[in-house]
């Protein structure tokens, strides 16, 4: 191809070196830049990680966009081995794609980068997991149509973590991080009945989203109900309930799902919500349903976080996520 490794793609702003001969390696070591030039070997992967640095199309202030570049630097912390499931991800071939082109000033061209890399990806990785770290939560929208471009026929649902309904009307701010839900309806894209959003809570959605979601037929369970049954019960019912009806499904995580003391880095963070060990649960619990076919991280702004509490939560959440899927692999 004439371009890395395909149109609309940046490398990776760096590379760790990978070292010889590591029996034991840490993610930095493992993950691998991909080989633009030998397109035969693409076929080997069993993940791929694409950056979306996109965050100008956020309502709140936001530096998600450099979210990709954190997510790189901080995984060197991380070993390949699960110690709590005795497995250890160095066994699936996982590589990183690098980042997708973004405009500097119009949205809807960053917007139509993003859904033509994800139809790229399915074209060229089919048999391999993306997995997108942004970015805001816009992104979801532009990647779930991706992938229907690549795939019209199959029914595809959504799991969502997230504190809020992402319902806004779009006439009121464009497709932003709080739209993609209500963009994907509206478009017909998918059905209200196959989205399923767990750990909305507190005082951060207003009633007449509430509303729009009932009348559209979305599931969703909050977070104080998801505590009371336990996550990876809920999860694992929501799962059950989207395999029986769907062909495909998309699973985002939007970070501030997860309470502003565990994570301080997500800009629209607030008191009441999701533990790590529970959103842990939870990814892991996703990761290993058969017909999970992508995943998203989003709403991470590296640059409030404190100590790299939530940019680290945020790798272990990617890295909980292959470990479901390679426990999936597995069985």
């Amino acid at each position: 191809m004439s371009s890395y490794p395909y149109p609309l793609l940046n490398p990776p702003p760096f590379n760790w070196t990978r070292g010889e001969n590591v029996t034991e390696p840490k993610v930095h070591q493992w993950i691998e830049p991909i080989d633009a030039h030998h397109q035969e070997e693409w076929a080997a992967y069993d993940a791929v990680i694409l950056g979306v640095p996109l965050s100008r199309s956020s309502i709140s202030a936001s530096s998600a966009s450099e979210n990709p570049e954190a997510f790189r630097r901080a995984w060197k912390s991380f070993t390949t081995y699960n110690l709590d499931e005795d497995l250890d991800l160095s066994l699936l071939r996982v590589a990183d794609l690098g980042d997708v082109r973004e405009h500097v000033t119009d949205i809807s061209i960053c917007h139509k980068n993003i859904r033509e890399a994800m139809k790229a990806i399915q074209s060229n990785h089919p048999d391999a997991l993306p997995i997108m770290v942004g970015g805001d939560h816009s992104i979801t929208a532009q990647l779930i149509k991706g992938y229907k471009d690549i795939h019209p026929k199959e029914r595809v649902g959504i799991l969502q973590l997230d504190t809020h309904f992402d319902l806004r009307d779009l006439t009121d701010n464009g497709p932003s991080n709080g739209t993609p839900i209500r963009n994907l309806l509206e478009n017909q894209v998918v059905r209200g009945e196959d989205v399923y959003n767990i750990g909305l809570h507190g005082f951060f959605n207003a009633r007449s989203l509430k509303t729009y979601a009932d009348e559209a037929g979305v599931n969703y369970i909050t977070m104080k109900e998801a505590r009371k049954k336990g996550i990876e019960h809920v999860v694992s019912e929501a799962l059950r309930e989207l395999e029986a009806k769907v062909d495909k499904i998309y699973f985002t995580v939007d970070m501030d799902v997860l309470d502003i003391s565990a994570g301080p880095g997500a800009p629209a963070a607030t008191p009441g919500g999701m533990y790590v060990h529970e959103l842990l649960e939870a990814v892991q619990a996703a990761g290993s349903s058969e017909k999970v076919c992508a995943m998203d991280i989003v709403c991470l702004d590296p640059t409030k976080d404190v100590a790299q509490a939530t940019v680290k939560t945020g790798v272990h959440v990617m890295l909980s996520f292959l470990t479901g899927f390679m426990q999936r692999k597995e069985q």
